[in-house]
């Protein structure tokens, strides 16, 4: 009776286990798809790829239209937004810095 309990008691930490993770991945999921629901135009978003964008368009079920940058709108899939950017005081972000080096402080 002993040899059997402990694999018994295995089976039930195991199954308990994958129930948890189960309940995780349903939340996470509901949370996606609760931000991609609630996506309207100006919002700053990041993609799953990591791109930063201002939504433009949120009329579609299934699509969005993001501007990357001024005058340049793409499309992509709602499902590609991972989250929206939002500050504490609820101004936009400030703009990034340069990419030319113009603003660095070494001067070198």
């Amino acid at each position: 009776m002993n040899s059997q309990f402990l694999p018994l008691l295995l089976l039930a930490v195991l199954a308990a286990l994958l129930m948890l993770n189960s309940r995780r991945q349903k939340r996470a999921i509901a949370d996606a798809q609760r931000l991609q629901k609630s996506l309207v135009n100006g919002d700053r978003v990041v993609t799953t790829c990591g791109l930063h964008a201002t939504v433009v368009g949120s009329a579609n079920d299934t699509m969005i239209d993001l501007e990357i940058a001024p005058g340049v709108r793409t499309r992509w899939l709602r499902a590609a937004i991972r989250e929206k950017i939002t500050t504490e005081d609820g101004a936009s972000t400030p703009p990034a810095a340069p990419v030319d080096g113009s603003a660095r402080a070494d001067n070198s």
